[in-house]
């Protein structure tokens, strides 16, 4: 299955990555909202899920949740918000615009594993 990490810093995404080879995922990286949007365009058929960070340059996070709610073909793919917005009210926000989960940064490799595993079939 191929996973979406969206996230503006190199850094992110690579922890982000490296806690999920284990699981035998197939990562693509995107350092912007837009870089999202691309990808899906190309291939959303074979995306299984997003990781995806709020604060992005280009296109944030949540425009990209309300850009895949518009559409029929990537509404369905389960987003899960990796962020350090970790207000309850952008939480409600990110899960109003389609977010199936949201886990707040600094976060453990077991919190990502355990979020990720109640969202997909692995």
């Amino acid at each position: 299955m191929k996973v979406i990490v969206a996230d503006d810093s190199r850094v992110m995404r690579n922890i982000i990555s490296n806690a999920l080879k284990p699981m035998g995922f197939e990562i693509l990286h995107a350092a912007n909202g837009q870089e999202v949007i691309d990808i899906l365009q190309l291939s959303w058929s074979e995306i299984g899920l997003i990781l995806l960070d709020w604060n992005m340059p280009v296109m944030n996070g949540l425009e990209v949740l309300k850009e895949m709610k518009g559409n029929d073909q990537y509404k369905d793919i389960p987003v899960l918000m990796v962020s350090t917005e970790a207000e309850i009210g952008k939480m409600d926000l990110a899960f109003n615009e389609g977010a199936k989960g949201y886990l707040a940064k600094p976060f453990t490799q077991d919190e990502l594993t355990k979020l990720i595993s109640s969202t997909i079939k692995i």
